[in-house]
């Protein structure tokens, strides 16, 4: 059932359009342009192949925030699907992730391409590394988006709410400046972000062209797999009254 719905989640987001699957690229990219247009022509980032440094955190940005903010509703979304049958309601939010993460995986395509023109070749450590991360994301998407769409079944307001905690996250964590830039004094308070280990992990990879540091995996890992059992744990308890709710 995930499969069947990630295929037709995959079909559907583009149906109509004439570029269809283009759009998979094409939609990082022109943020990509956006971001680099104000944070380096006006705001003048001092930082190395900003191109590159930008485009290797926004990609999963992309990706986790697509989860939370999109996740929240997907429940909502399939309504007459779980009024009428009965199946584990965790295929849900579990197919929506999924669809999300082949999108970024493919987006990273580009970002490799775009590594090797700007002079950067990943090494076969990092490369190996890659899945790993990516996975270690998945999974601390999982968990939120499994939190956010039992929640917002009963609080309607989250999706918005989740949008603006979105927006304010962005800022929050290392993606358009350096980490530079943040004040010595409030970086034992910026280290908490669950985010910033994963960002700094695939720089590590497609920006400096290394291999990311053993602890900052297993600090992802940890923060995922917590996440993703509290989510389970959250999902379960409140999906029992998701028909009556809807």
């Amino acid at each position: 059932m995930i499969v069947s719905m990630v295929r037709r989640d995959l079909r559907s987001r583009y149906k109509g359009s004439i570029l269809g699957f283009a759009w998979t690229f094409i939609n990082p990219l022109l943020q990509l342009i956006v971001y680099y247009f104000v944070f380096k022509i006006l705001m003048k980032a001092g930082i190395p192949k900003f191109h590159l440094y930008l485009f290797v955190g926004l990609i999963p940005w992309i990706f986790f925030s697509t989860c939370l903010v999109g996740g929240s509703v997907s429940i909502i979304v399939q309504k007459d699907l779980i009024k009428k049958i009965y199946f584990p309601r965790e295929v849900i939010p579990i197919s929506y992730v999924i669809g999300a993460f082949v999108n970024m995986a493919l987006s990273f395509i580009v970002v490799i391409a775009v590594a090797l023109v700007s002079g950067v070749v990943p090494s076969a450590g990092g490369l190996l590394c890659l899945p790993v991360i990516m996975i270690v994301e998945f999974i601390f998407a999982l968990g939120l988006a499994l939190i956010a769409s039992a929640l917002t079944v009963y609080l309607r307001d989250l999706e918005h709410i989740l949008g603006i905690i979105t927006m304010a996250w962005q800022f929050a964590t290392p993606i358009c400046y350096g980490e530079f830039l943040i004040p010595e004094r409030f970086k034992a308070v910026y280290s908490l972000n669950p985010m910033t280990p994963i960002i700094r992990a695939y720089r590590a990879i497609l920006y400096e062209g290394g291999v990311p540091n053993l602890s900052t995996l297993i600090e992802s890992l940890v923060i995922g797999l917590f996440f993703l059992v509290v989510g389970a744990i959250v999902f379960r308890k409140l999906q029992v009254r998701f028909a009556e709710e809807l």
